[in-house]
C-alpha cells in the first residue's frame, strides 16, 4: 500500500526561518539574544506584550497546569523563542513529542499542502492520508492492523478497551484484570490514570475502575505471583518516563512476554514516549528484542501535530467490532499526512541511528555533569535521547528547572526528582554541549540558592 511521496524533503523558503544546524559550541554558548533588529522602544513593548498576555492566561485558562512565566511565539531547529524575543535550547521538545524540532521545513510543506487538499472526513469514509499511513506504520513495525486517535492517553484507552473485549468475545467476561506497575503513567482518562501507578493522578476523581493491580517495576517474582486466570493484560512501559526516567531491568520485557504466553495473557507496550526513534531504536522494546500483542503510540508521531495509534496483532484485529470504540478526528487526512512526513524524515535524515549515537554523547555528558556536583546529582539514566539527570533527596527539583531556565535551557521534571531531557532528534552534538554546560551553570546557582 506504500507509495514514493510526492515531493523530496523541500530546502527551508521563505516561509521557514533558516536554523543553524551547524552552529558552532561558541556561538551556542553566547547569552541568549532578543531577535535582532528590533527598533528603539521594542524591547518594552514585548515585554508588556508578555505581561499582558500572563495575565490574560492567568485570567481565562483553566489553572490546572503549573506554567512558567514564559509565553513563546515561535521556533526554529532545537530552539524556542519566547515573546521578548530571548531564545532557548528546547530540550523538553513538547515532552518527545517535536521529534523533528521546531519548523522543520518537510513537515511545514505537508501540513501547508495538505491543509489546502484535504483535513478531515469522517470515519464512516477511508482517506486516502490515513490508509497509506496505516501500511506504512505496518510495514515497519510488523503490526499489521492500526487504530488511530490523538493522543497517548486514547491510545492507551483503547488498548484498556481492545483487551478487556477480546476476552469477552471468547466467553471470558471474568478475565478483566490487568497488572501494571509503580511509578507508571499511562494517561489522564480513568481508565488510564487507574493504569497509572502514582496514586496522586487519581486523588479526588472517586472510585477507580475495578480490575487494575500495581507492582513494583522490575519485580518478575512479584508478577508471577499476580497472575492467574484472571489476569487479562499485562501494561508497561520499556523506560518508564515520567515515573523518573526509569529503563526496564534486563530481561524483564522477556520475563513479562513468557508469564503472558504461560498464562494466557495478552502483553501491552506503552511506547507512547519511547516510540518513534526516541531511544534509538523506532520501538524501544527492540532494545529487548520482545514484541508485545498490542503497542501504543503518539507523541513523537506527529511531529507536533496531535496523532496517537494502537497497533495490534492479526489475531486481535476483530476484538473491536463496528459500534464498540471510535475516535471523531482520529486518523484525520492532514494528521495523518504529519505522520507519514514524520516517518519519512527519520528514514531520510538517519535520525533514529543519530539517537543512539547523540545519546551515548548526551549519557557521558550527563554522567560527568553529576560527577561535578555529588551533592546535587546522584547520576543519570536512561535511553537513547530520553535521558534524566537524578537530584538527591531533599534536592528542589523545581527550582533547579527554573535556574537551568533561566539560562535559555527547557527541560521537565520525571518522577519529582530527575530533570528530563527528551530533545528534538535533530539535536546536534554542539547545541547537546551547550545545554548541560547551561544545566552546570543552573546547578551552580543552585547550590548557592540552598546555601542562603
Amino acid at each position: 500500500m506504500s507509495r514514493t511521496p510526492e515531493q523530496p524533503l523541500p530546502a527551508r523558503s521563505s516561509l521557514v526561518p533558516p536554523t543553524r544546524p551547524s552552529a558552532s559550541a561558541a556561538e551556542l554558548a553566547a547569552p541568549p539574544e532578543s531577535d535582532a533588529g528590533q527598533a528603539p522602544g521594542a524591547a518594552s513593548s514585548e515585554a508588556e506584550t508578555t505581561r499582558e498576555l500572563l495575565a490574560e492566561g492567568g485570567a481565562h485558562l483553566l489553572g490546572n497546569y503549573r506554567q512558567a512565566p514564559v509565553v513563546f511565539r515561535r521556533g526554529e531547529g532545537s530552539t524556542l523563542f519566547d515573546t521578548t524575543g530571548k531564545a532557548y535550547l528546547d530540550f523538553a521538545a513538547g515532552v518527545a513529542v517535536n521529534a523533528l524540532g521546531h519548523a522543520h521545513p518537510a513537515l511545514v510543506a505537508t501540513i501547508a499542502r495538505q491543509a489546502a487538499k484535504l483535513m478531515h472526513v469522517s470515519n464512516y469514509f477511508y482517506n486516502e492520508e490515513n490508509v497509506l499511513l496505516a501500511a506504512e506504520l505496518a510495514a515497519k513495525t510488523g503490526y499489521p492492523r492500526v487504530f488511530f486517535c490523538n493522543s497517548g492517553a486514547e491510545a492507551n484507552e483503547a488498548a484498556f478497551k481492545l483487551v478487556r473485549r477480546h476476552y469477552y468475545a471468547k466467553g471470558d467476561a471474568q478475565r478483566y484484570t490487568f497488572l501494571s506497575f509503580d511509578h507508571s503513567f499511562h494517561g489522564r482518562t480513568l481508565a488510564t490514570v487507574t493504569l497509572t501507578g502514582n496514586a496522586s493522578y487519581s486523588e479526588g476523581f472517586g472510585p477507580k475502575l475495578e480490575g487494575v493491580v500495581h507492582l513494583p517495576f522490575g519485580d518478575l517474582d512479584a508478577v508471577r505471583a499476580a497472575m492467574g486466570p484472571h489476569v487479562a493484560g499485562i501494561f508497561v512501559e520499556p523506560v518508564q518516563g515520567e515515573g523518573g526516567v526509569l529503563p526496564a531491568p534486563e530481561g524483564f520485557l522477556a520475563g513479562l512476554r513468557a508469564l503472558a504466553d504461560e498464562h494466557g495473557a495478552l502483553l501491552v507496550f506503552d511506547e507512547v514516549q519511547t516510540g518513534i526513534g526516541r531511544t534509538g531504536k523506532l520501538l524501544g522494546s527492540e532494545h529487548d528484542g520482545v514484541r508485545a500483542d498490542v503497542v501504543t503510540l503518539a507523541k513523537g508521531l506527529g511531529g507536533g501535530f496531535p496523532i496517537g495509534a494502537m497497533l495490534v496483532r492479526e489475531e486481535l484485529a476483530s476484538s473491536l467490532p463496528p459500534g464498540t470504540h471510535g475516535s471523531t478526528f482520529g486518523g484525520n487526512a492532514l494528521a495523518s499526512a504529519a505522520a507519514r512526513t514524520v516517518l519519512r524524515v527519520l528514514e531520510e535524515e538517519g535520525l533514529i541511528a543519530a539517537a543512539a549515537e547523540k545519546g551515548a554523547k548526551l549519557s557521558a555528558l550527563l554522567g560527568e555533569l553529576a560527577a561535578r556536583h555529588p551533592d546535587l546529582c546522584s547520576g543519570e539514566r536512561g535511553r537513547g535521547l530520553l535521558r534524566g539527570v537524578v537530584l538527591k533527596p531533599g534536592i528542589d527539583a523545581r527550582l533547579a528547572l527554573g535556574l537551568a531556565r533561566e539560562r535559555g535551557l527547557l527541560l521537565t521534571i520525571a518522577g519529582g526528582t530527575v530533570l528530563r531531557f527528551t530533545p528534538p532528534l535533530v539535536v546536534t552534538e554542539a547545541e547537546l554541549e551547550e545545554g548541560v554546560r547551561r544545566l552546570d551553570e543552573a546547578l551552580r546557582a543552585l547550590r548557592v540558592e540552598l546555601a542562603l
